[in-house]
Formats: C-alpha cells, structure tokens, sequence
C-alpha cells in the first residue's frame, strides 16, 4: 500500500478510510518513515469542531514548515473584525505555496470533524491547494468533501477495506514473524476466517495467543464479531499484565495525547518505573500504542484499546481517587507546562470549575480569544446561573465569548448578570482598578463599534444608521450635515452619532476602571476611543489615543490592533495634510501585517492610492486601489469596496470618461443600497456632482449637492451656472465651520474653492489672498491634483500668485502638470466603424425628438434601466458625455436625420 500512496503524490489528497482497526495511522506512518518529504501531522478530536480552533492548530502544525504562518492566522481570528474563513484559508494558502520543498499534511482521525464550516475550509483548501503540498486525510467514513469532483479530475488516490485488510500471505507474515507465535497453516486460516483480515483483530488475537497460547480455542468460538472480540481478547490481554502497566493503562486513558512526564504526573506515585520508560516498553510489545512524533515523546492509544481502558478504568479506580481527580492532575501539569487549551478541558473534565474560570480569563488575555470560543462557550452554557453570580466574571466572558461568536443580542443581559452579581456580594464597583468593570465596559463599547460598522447589527440598528444618515434637512446646523466629508476611512462609518458617543463613554470609562498589567483590554479600549473620536472629528483626541494604542501593543510585541491604530495614525495625518508621513504610516501598517487580508490593510492602500492621486502619480495610485479592491473582497470589507469604487470613479471623471464613472457610481449606489450603507450615499453623489458638472448638468448637480448638503460640491454648480454670489454664500459658512474645528483637508479645498468664487466674483485681491493661504497648506504635503483639477479656470489665479513672487518653484511645477493634463482632456475621436445596433438607432432617434428616458421606456416597452444601459452604450460608442453631442455627432455621421 505504501507504493500507492508514493505513486499519488502527484495528486492533491490520499484518503485512507476504513472503520476502526484496519491499521489506518500504522500505514501512513510507515509510509512517511521511508518518503523524503517532510510531513505535518494533526491529530483531531472532537474538540477541534471549533474552526477557530481547528485553523489555530491547523497553522501552528504548519508553522514547523514555515515560521510565522501561525501568527499570521492567530492574528486574523483575533482580529475584532475577523475575515471570512475562506480569507484565511486563502492566506494560509500562499504562505504553504512559498514552502521551500513539498511538503504531506496529514489529518489524521478526521471522522471526528462534524462542523460544516470546517469540511468547507477543508474543501476550500483542496481547490487552490498549491503543488507543493500533499493532503492525506485517515478517517472512519467518507468526509463530507466533494470526492465525485475530485475522483473525476483524477485528484484523489482512495484506500479503504479492501485494500487494508491483511491477505493469507500478510496474516502469515503477521502471525509466525512479526508476533513470533509459529501457529500452524489451519490455525491462520482459522483467525483469517475469524477476523476476516481485520489487522486490530489479528493483533488482539496474536496478543492473547502470545500470553496465554490455548486461547486459540476459545478464537474459534468468535464468528468475526469485532466488538465481542475486541472485548474478550483484551481484557485477556490486560488480565496479563502486571498489576503496574494495568494501572498504568487504565490511568492515562482519560489522556487523548500522553507524554512520560504527563504520565507520571496523572498517576502521582503509582508506578516506580518512569513514565518514559513505560511507554516505550509499551510500543516494543506492540500494545496498541502509536507514536505521534518521530522523537518517541508523544503518545496516544488505538481508539478501541482507549474505549476498553475508559470503560474498564470505573470500575478499577481505588475509592481514595476517582476519574475526576486524574483530569484534575492532568490539567495542572497542562497548566505548568504552558499548555491553556488543553488545562482548561481537563478542568472541565474534572468539575473544577475554580481552575477552569481562572484559564478561561486567562490573566488579560481571554482563552476564547486564542482558539478556544467553542469550548469556552459550551462550558459557560452547561453552568448555572448560581454558579455564574458565584464568579461576576464569568458573565462578562460569556458576553465577550458571544461577542465574537457573532450573537450581539444576547450580550447585554450577561453583561447586566454580572453587574447584579457583584451588586448582590457587595462588591463595589466604583473602587479602583475593577478589572470586571472594565471588561464589561470594553464589551460595551466594541459592542457599539460593531453595530458601527454593520458587522452583526440588529435590524433596529441598521435602521437607526440608515435614519441618521439620510436626514438631510435644508436647515442652517452645519454640525450633522458633513457626513460626506470626514476623512476616510472612517468617515462613511459615521451613522450614529448615539453609538459613536456610547463608544467613546464606554472605552474611558473601561481605562479607567482596568488595572495597568491588563493590557490586551486595555488596547481594545483605547484603539477604541480613538476610532470613536476619529468618527465624531475630535482629530485630536483621536491621534492621541492612537499613539497610547500603539505604546501597548509594542509592550505585546505587535498585534492586529497596534497595525489598526497605525493605519489610524495613517488616515489622521492625511486628513492633516502631512501626505509624506501618512505615506510611512501606511506602508508601516501593510509592511507589519504581511499583507493579511484584513480590512485595516485594505484601508492603508485606499490611502496610499489617495496619496498618490494627490502627488499626480495615476499609474501607482490605481495600482494601490486595485489592490485595495481585492483585499477588500477577500476581507468582505464592503465600506472598503465603496471607497474603492468611488475613487476609481473619481479618476474616470478625471480622464473626462463620464459613461465609465456613471456606471461604476450606479454600481456603488446600488451595492450601498443593498448593504444597508446608506450613510456612503453622500459620498457617491458628490463625484456625480463633478460628473455633471463636467457634462453641463448643472441643474441636476445643485439638486443633487443640495439633496445630501454637499457644500463644496454645491458652490462648485453655482459657480458653473455663473452665481458667485450663491457660491460665496454657501462657502464662508462652511470655510468658518472647518476653521474651528481644525479640519485642515477641508480647509484646503474650501479654500481653493473660496479663491476661485473670490476671483469669478470679481474680488480679486481677496481670491490672490486665499489661494496663496492655501498654497502654502499644498505645498508641504506635496498636492497637485488637488490644485489642477479645478481646471482652466484656477490658471489665471497661479499666474496672479506667482507674479507678487510667491510660491514660485511650487506654482512652475503646478503650471507643467496642467500642461501635460490638457492633453489628457481632450475627447476621442468618433470612428464611423463603432455603428450602433438597430435598437440603439430607435432610441438615439427618440432622444432627438426630445424624448426623456422614462419616456423612452414607455414608447418601446423597455425598463428605465435598461434604456439608461442602452444610453451608457451609445455614448461609448460616440466618446460623448451628454445627449446634445450624440445628437450632433449622429447627424453628422448621417445616422440620424
């Protein structure tokens, strides 16, 4: 069988599967002793039906390949905005395609693995698998994957009964050389017959013949029945033993994996031999014990020999102990020796609740935050809600357990649980520090944050920010009207203004209560408060908190929130204007992440992207968004892809593409729509405002700006339609509103666009005044679109600038880049190869009689987006932007009369 399995390394699984004691696990481990590829074994049980556990363990196995794998993974399920499974997978992906030689991944046990989410990470995995790595998966029964797709692409290489059950010749072999029993040709034919090449069978057989040579006799009476013979032959194997190795056997069954040490720790001083020694003079004899490692220092039983130990151990156990003190010693020496995950399970195992709510807190880092929600949320499930108030805290991980299990409406009455505990033993809790009522007060507000940003939001909640978002009243209170325009890539969050403010109450109160050595809470609460401030516009504050975020992750040695609070760092000096150092900051958050597709990385190339608009670099900074783009998919970020799709519209309306941008715009109003993001909608309307604009809609552009008070946008259409005064009116309020706040990337454009109203208006000096105060902002952070994309008409206030002999080197090197920019502006010639289709004829024909599109729509019984398709289509194909030029240049052609 080991050539098969060699001869199908150069397909993607191997899938062994047969029922228990087929030799399974034997037959690939004597298959890897001989193959020179190195190999990754994982052994499962039931426990790793967490995938979260199942991915940690997974990655750390990994990580003996390739270092920092497994903290790439830890990383991503602990971030608090976790990206799908199929995100980390993916990343788990690239990193084993990097692996220096092949590698074999060995899952062993797999039939314990009844998760769905975990069979499709499995399946997931199996469909990108790079060549470098070989998957084997040992298992009862058939896994839940798609086998039928992989048997037809010649992908899988299968081993089941048949192929593992010993022949004559292999029971021969087994019987007279391995065991050494020289029984007699019908003597094998008869255990042949009996076990019917069942290799568990023929080995309790040989066990029990080795020990006490007339059980052959009694053999014969079996009619193959498995578990008869399993029981009867060893228990005759175990009555055979020394009065030690039985206990010894009996003892660490309650143990899935077993070193000497952990031996030896399980049965106190129960044996005088040492645990080590035990072991390996357990595998000479062949006792239904299998090494997991090639240094002979891990060990776990055969599953049948543990079931037969387990059901046997009730009844030898001495009345002085009991099963529950043996988890108990196992889960100290865990504990000792590092080892949480499997400490807390032994703890539960034994009933010692104490010992278990001490790991489950895990001394500021909680055990559901390393792998362990399943278990962790199970335990607390099967507690009593006296025994919950006998230990406040307890609640408040329930509450966080649930938190990142994705359940937000259940947390609230655990976290108000643990306020009554405490209340009822009187504890008080306005002392400090109050580590409890810090962790319920963190809860709170990473609650809030995530209503925030639509992850697991309620109904209500999804209503509440679409609510506030739309309320776009025509009043004069500027305050809760610039939802548009706080600096990505916070700015679209802002929905709620109740729930920025709980987060920002929440995470004070938080550090004020948490003890200083807390610090994994500590850094969710302040990366909190700063994104919370960020969101409201209180700049200040938030860079502060950013900077407190960052001190305590390097204390942790880095961690997913010290690179969000970077990218923070990041997003608050580009909305200062310090392009070159949010530059750093950015770079710094991808470099630190490794590229891990999390919506913070994502963030930090939406950033790069905007820097290099700014600096006239086009080619990186699409290349930037591009890049966002796909982490944002692969992160299911989707306020990330709304800020992608607005700025590659943004670059469409520079390049004077109008149907492209319309089209990607309607795509995004759409996508925000079906979302629940209807707070981006502002932020999508102010570049249709410049598209129409562009086109010479400047009565659907003041609507519009009017409609979601975009005041930049709004003063720009009246200036298009020759209204200075309008334009002034609208922007000195809104100039005085930004210069309060000290809002520096709204002063820039307010100012520019304040110069250029001055200058329409015919107060020139003024207009000379203001754009060079802005100059002097643009300049250090290096802008220039920012400058030449006001277009023809900022040129002549340049030339004024520049002429009083200021800004002279800057203003030269504006005036080239608007050069160069003229010739972008031009529009493409119209070919008469690019014809329209018949029906784009019929209704270029209705557009110059005059026909509107709902119009259109009635005449040729077309749906209104289908007749806005057919338009998008006709201008394309005449490189035009409004329906006067198709007009025209239809007529010219002669299409049209």
């Amino acid at each position: 069988m080991t050539e098969r399995l060699s001869e199908g390394l150069h397909r993607k699984l191997s899938l062994v599967s047969a029922s228990a004691g087929y030799g399974k696990t034997t037959l690939v481990s004597e298959w890897l002793s001989v193959c020179d590829r190195p190999a990754v074994w994982l052994s499962l049980d039931k426990e790793d039906n967490s995938l979260p556990r199942f991915l940690s363990y997974l990655a750390v196995a990994l990580d003996s390949i390739k270092a920092g794998l497994a903290e790439h993974v830890l990383n991503l399920l602990q971030s608090p905005q976790p990206p799908p499974i199929q995100t980390i997978v993916a990343v788990m992906i690239n990193d084993m395609a990097n692996f220096s030689k092949p590698i074999i991944l060995v899952l062993d046990d797999y039939h314990v693995i009844h998760t769905g989410t975990i069979h499709e990470a499995i399946a997931f995995l199996l469909d990108h698998l790079p060549p470098t790595v070989h998957l084997v998966i040992i298992t009862r029964e058939k896994p839940d994957l798609p086998l039928a797709r992989l048997r037809v692409r010649n992908q899988v290489t299968e081993l089941g009964v048949t192929d593992l059950q010993f022949n004559h010749s292999e029971t021969v072999t087994f019987i007279n050389h391995v065991m050494n029993l020289e029984q007699s040709e019908e003597s094998i034919s008869a255990l042949e017959h009996r076990t019917e090449g069942w290799i568990s069978g023929l080995h309790i057989s040989a066990l029990s013949i080795q020990q006490h040579p007339k059980s052959i006799q009694s053999i014969m009476m079996f009619e193959g029945n498995h578990r008869l013979l399993q029981d009867y032959l060893t228990e005759e194997v175990l009555q055979r033993q020394s009065e030690s190795v039985q206990k010894f056997l009996l003892y660490t069954s309650v143990l899935d994996r077993f070193c000497g040490s952990l031996c030896d720790a399980v049965l106190l001083d129960g044996v005088s031999v040492p645990g080590d020694e035990v072991l390996r003079s357990l595998e000479r004899a062949n006792l239904f014990i299998i090494p997991l490692d090639h240094e002979g220092r891990w060990y776990r039983y055969h599953h049948l020999f543990t079931g037969l130990l387990r059901r046997r151990l009730q009844h030898f156990i001495s009345s002085a102990e009991s099963v529950s003190e043996l988890h108990n010693r196992a889960s100290h020496w865990y504990l000792d020796h590092g080892f949480e995950s499997e400490a807390f399970r032994h703890a539960v195992a034994a009933g010692n609740n104490e010992l278990a709510a001490r790991l489950v807190e895990g001394e500021g880092m909680p055990l559901h935050l390393r792998g362990e929600l399943a278990p962790v949320l199970n335990w607390l499930a099967s507690l009593s809600s006296k025994e919950l108030d006998e230990r406040p805290s307890l609640w408040v991980m329930y509450g966080s357990a649930l938190l990142m299990a994705g359940k937000p409406t259940e947390i609230e009455t655990k976290l108000k649980a643990a306020e009554a505990a405490m209340h009822a033993q009187g504890l008080e809790t306005s002392s400090k520090p109050n580590d409890i009522v810090g962790l319920i007060a963190t809860t709170r507000a990473a609650l809030a944050a995530i209503a925030i940003t639509g992850q697991h939001s309620t109904a209500e909640l999804k209503l509440q920010a679409a609510e506030d978002a739309m309320q776009l009243t025509d009043g004069d209170d500027k305050t809760n009207d610039l939802v548009g325009h706080i600096t990505p890539p916070y700015a679209a969050l802002a929905a709620d203004t109740h729930l920025i403010d709980r987060v920002i109450t929440q995470s004070r109160h938080a550090i004020e209560y948490l003890s200083p050595d807390v610090l994994p809470v500590r850094l969710t609460a302040t990366w909190l408060m700063g994104m919370a401030n960020q969101l409201r516009g209180d700049r200040e504050e938030a860079a502060s908190a950013y900077t407190e975020a960052l001190t305590i992750s390097r204390k942790m040695k880095n961690n997913i929130i010290g690179i969000m609070a970077i990218a923070g760092q990041g997003s608050l000096l580009e909305a200062d204007n310090r392009l070159f150092e949010a530059e750093d900051r950015y770079r710094n958050a991808i470099t630190l992440s490794g590229d891990l597709p999390v919506p913070v990385v994502s963030e930090a190339y939406i950033g790069l992207a905007r820097i290099y608009y700014e600096w006239n670099d086009l080619a990186n900074a699409l290349q930037h968004a591009q890049k966002g783009i796909r982490l944002a998919q692969l992160a299911n970020n989707h306020d990330a892809l709304v800020t992608c799709q607005v700025f590659l519209a943004r670059l469409k309306v520079v390049e004077h593409d109008w149907v492209e941008a319309d089209a990607i715009l309607d795509d995004a109003a759409m996508y925000v729509r079906k979302m629940g993001l209807l707070n981006r909608l502002p932020e999508i309307a102010a570049v249709q405002v410049l598209g129409m604009i562009g086109r010479g809609d400047t009565v659907g552009a003041v609507m519009l700006a009017q409609r979601h008070k975009l005041y930049l946008g709004l003063s720009r259409a009246h200036l298009a339609n020759k209204d200075t005064a309008l334009a002034l009116t609208v922007l000195e309020p809104f100039l005085s509103f930004v210069d309060d706040r000290g809002w520096r990337d709204e002063q820039l454009r307010t100012k520019i666009m304040h110069a250029m109203a001055l200058h329409a208006h015919g107060e020139n000096e003024k207009a000379v005044q203001s754009l060079a105060e802005a100059l002097v902002m643009a300049e250090q952070g290096g802008f220039i679109r920012i400058i030449i994309d006001e277009g023809l008409a900022i040129v002549p206030l340049l030339s004024e600038v520049s002429a009083r002999g200021e800004m002279l080197g800057y203003i030269d090197k504006l005036l080239a880049a608007w050069e160069a920019e003229k010739k972008r502006r031009g529009l493409k010639p119209v070919t008469k190869g690019e014809s329209l289709t018949p029906r784009e004829l019929e209704i270029l024909q209705l557009i110059a009689q005059g026909y509107s599109n709902r119009e259109i729509g009635e005449h040729l019984f077309l749906a209104l987006d289908t007749v806005k398709g057919h338009n998008r289509r006709i201008f394309e194909k005449l490189h035009v932007a409004r329906r006067t030029e198709a007009i025209a240049i239809a007529r010219k052609l002669g299409w049209i009369p």
